[in-house]
């Protein structure tokens, strides 16, 4: 039996030399993958439990393994057994303490498995945890901000194209955007999770295993839909790991795209919002300033994120299939993904809790610029001109209204007859904002009709996005209360 003090080794027999205890640090991935203990004890239960049902190992044996695990990983939450050491990772830290606390029995567990199909599975579990937790605060984001259009209905501002003065359009209108925006993330996360959703357990190194193994059995207990078809794809197959990454990078350019208009909308020179002191910080040189640094933090950090779906995919793209070493290096670059997007995600919800918007600001934005030329080709369009003469003449009233320093709404009434017979009196209504935006009416527009129907659409959506969340989160808890005691 290994000494306290003596480093556990899976693998040895052949070797007549111990590894240089530079490569074998270099090569060790314990400092990343110990994160993923509860889940290698996860897997490790499960797998044990189908060795002693089918008889492959004593049911003896795999119950004082399940155990033995349950014990160390107990222990190990509880501080009173350190998750470090001189391992190659953290399967060969379980195997070698649980060597310590049962004997030679440990050596039962490896039975029928790799450590290329294990840590497979084991990364599988991670991933579809990482995604229940992304998404439930991705959703929790969502309905801050569908709480915050709801009060933002009466609200009009810019529209904006090219980061000119566009169309008006309501608020509320505004940042449900966004929430359809974060809809499409959560959608590409949950489909990730259904895709990955397959259990490897069973594959052995690269070509399966020679025991009479019950994978059906184990991905029931692991809470896998299905099991992998192919042992060569199965150990060596890190689209799952990509495509969490990616989804999670696409919802930091949103995150970031939103995060740049909230550090534009606090400036002097738009206005529109105001922030409270706890979502702030100051200067150290200029006593006046309160800077949006979780936003623009937001905003730097999508670099990195987009960088790990580069790192990922590069470190795929020059191996053959089955399992390689290179492989190693995912967990890296996929817990630091989650972490930096899963914390970003948290941080916008709460500094949204600290923006005010300013409806003078923005409504009186809406009286530069003349947002509402669209109108009077729309008005003349539906007088019977065909639109791009109506365009062409709406054009020309712009001029007129440039020439004079004016809005549409105050050029007179004779400067409209004179570029056309066509404008009655209403074309001074019609390019209102108010009515601008109340022309809208189209589901999916700016009209305060279709906005409501876009907020009880949202409200829906989450609705549904929360049931998937509390079933997904039931069934992983499920399988997580293998290693409870």
């Amino acid at each position: 039996m290994p000494g306290a003090d003596t480093p556990h080794k899976m693998w040895g027999g052949r070797f007549r030399q111990p590894p240089d205890s530079d490569l074998l640090e270099f090569t060790s991935s314990f400092a990343t993958d110990r994160r993923l203990l509860r889940w290698d004890v996860v897997a490790s239960i499960a797998h044990v439990q189908m060795l002693g049902a089918t008889g492959i190992i004593p049911a003896s044996d795999a119950a004082a393994i399940a155990d033995g695990l349950r014990g160390i990983l107990a222990d190990a939450e509880a501080g009173r057994v350190r998750v470090k050491g001189p391992y190659e990772d953290v399967h060969s830290f379980l195997e070698a303490i649980l060597y310590r606390r049962i004997g030679p029995v440990a050596g039962r567990l490896h039975t029928a498995r790799s450590r290329n199909d294990q840590v497979a599975t084991t990364l599988r579990l991670y991933v579809k945890e990482a995604i229940l937790h992304l998404v439930a605060h991705t959703v929790d984001l969502m309905d801050a901000t569908v709480d915050r259009a709801a009060g933002a209905v009466e609200i009009i501002l810019p529209g904006f194209t090219h980061l000119q003065h566009a169309q008006p359009v309501r608020l509320a209108h505004h940042l449900l955007g966004y929430v359809w925006m974060l809809d499409r993330d959560v959608d590409r996360l949950m489909d990730c999770y259904r895709r990955g959703n397959v259990l490897p357990l069973g594959s052995g190194a690269v070509a399966g295993v020679s025991f009479p193994v019950d994978r059906q059995r184990v991905a029931d207990a692991l809470g896998f839909a299905r099991i992998s078809e192919n042992s060569i794809d199965a150990t060596g197959d890190r689209d799952f790991a990509v495509e969490l990454v990616a989804a999670a990078a696409l919802l930091m350019v949103h995150l970031s795209r939103w995060s740049d208009e909230l550090v534009l909308w606090a400036s002097e020179e738009f206005g529109f919002i105001t922030l409270a002191d706890a979502v702030t910080t100051g200067s150290s040189l200029m006593p006046q300033k309160k800077n949006p640094d979780p936003v623009e933090l937001i905003r730097g950090r999508a670099g990195r994120a987009i960088g790990a779906v580069t790192a990922l995919l590069t470190a795929l793209k020059g191996l053959p299939s089955g399992y390689q070493r290179d492989l190693q290096e995912d967990k890296d670059i996929v817990f630091g993904a989650v972490d930096l997007v899963t914390a970003s995600v948290r941080a916008l919800q709460k500094f949204l809790t600290g923006v005010e918007f300013s409806k003078a600001h923005m409504e009186q934005a809406t009286r530069r610029g003349l947002l509402t030329a669209t109108e009077v080709a729309d008005y003349l369009a539906g007088k019977g001109m065909p639109f791009r003469e109506a365009h062409e003449v709406a054009g020309r009233v712009v001029q007129e209204a440039l020439a004079r320093g004016i809005q549409l709404w105050e050029l007179p009434m004779e400067a409209y007859a004179r570029i056309t017979p066509l404008f009655g009196r209403d074309i001074l209504e019609a390019v209102q904002p108010i009515a601008a935006v109340e022309a809208k009416r189209a589901p999916g527009g700016t009209a305060r009709a279709a906005v409501e129907g876009q907020l009880h659409s949202a409200r829906l959506q989450l609705d549904t996005l929360r049931m998937w969340v509390r079933e997904t989160e039931g069934r992983l808890q499920k399988v997580s209360a293998l290693a409870e005691r």
